[in-house]
């Protein structure tokens, strides 16, 4: 039987489709497209005219595509940028009416539970574990061991969020610095709490960010990696640090012509290697694994 996950997140889309005949799913199709539903008025819980026709606009290509493939089941979900607008109902109702596409506005418990999944089926728990999944619109947090997810929780603190409230320099000034971090502070006390309790031994980051962290390090080191092909990948502590600091200090023009960052995460991967750096010096933690596994591929799991 073939089934499609469509993700439909704060900055991106994605469509997945899949084979479920073997045990394991056959990946036949695949594809992400950048478009912005949380651009200009996130934080006023809006989704502007112009993102709401790109995302209709998308949903409509991904349509034609789930047709040729003859897919029987389709699931689509909706994250932050969706659950948190005013007009959410409005962009979910109008997908229907005018592609056909049915979507499920989730929670962020919701998100968390399907983050945890994809990062279990892709291998990389093997200890107690902290997950990390960067959104535009929020990041969730799971913790977790070998067995079992234990907690689990998303905070509205999302790059596209922070971005459009703190990111008023170039390179970001440390006035902007320090605001981004407090923030962060306020809204993550929970968090480190919990640490403090089940002391994971390691950082595993969900896809995106951590994708693009990964891709920086492979081409400063000249390794023939294609990082979209692998489950897992084990950060070098110090690699990963010397690229987080180089960003974080970085132009936007110097971000440009970094040779693995996409358009879309010029400027949010200062974002969120700010809150990957904190996370990881407040937790005590010096270890980071990517699973490129993440939200879309748990939803598959559920599918199978």
């Amino acid at each position: 039987m073939r089934v499609a996950v469509i993700d439909l997140g704060t900055n991106t889309f994605h469509l997945l489709i899949a084979e479920t005949a073997e045990s394991q799913p056959e990946i036949l199709y695949k594809t992400n497209v950048p478009v912005k539903l949380g651009e200009g008025r996130i934080n006023d819980n809006m989704i502007i005219p112009a993102a709401f026709e790109r995302g209709i606009n998308c949903l409509k290509d991904f349509g034609k595509t789930i047709t040729e493939y003859q897919v029987a089941i389709v699931r689509a979900t909706a994250t932050s940028a969706v659950r948190s607008a005013e007009n959410g109902k409005d962009f979910v109702n109008a997908v229907n009416e005018r592609t056909g596409i049915k979507i499920e506005t989730i929670s962020g418990d919701e998100e968390a539970e399907f983050i945890y999944q994809g990062v279990k089926l892709s291998g990389a728990i093997q200890e107690p574990s902290l997950i990390m999944d960067i959104g535009g619109g929020s990041v969730e947090f799971i913790f977790c061991d070998i067995e079992k997810l234990i907690w689990k929780k998303s905070y509205n603190i999302g790059a596209a969020r922070l971005m459009q409230k703190f990111f008023k320099s170039d390179p970001l000034s440390d006035f902007d610095k320090q605001h981004i971090l407090f923030h962060i502070q306020e809204q993550l006390e929970d968090l480190f709490k919990i640490c403090e309790k089940y002391k994971p031994q390691i950082l595993i980051g969900s896809a995106g960010a951590f994708e693009t962290f990964a891709e920086l390090i492979t081409e400063k080191q000249h390794q023939n990696i294609m990082i979209e092909q692998l489950k897992t990948y084990q950060f070098n502590y110090d690699d990963y640090i010397d690229v987080a600091l180089k960003l974080i200090n970085s132009t936007h023009q110097q971000r440009v012509e970094m040779t693995g960052i996409i358009p879309l995460r010029v400027d949010m991967i200062v974002i969120a290697a700010l809150i990957t750096n904190y996370v990881l010096g407040r937790a005590k933690i010096n270890r980071l694994m990517l699973s490129t596994y993440d939200l879309k591929m748990g939803v598959l799991a559920g599918l199978i």
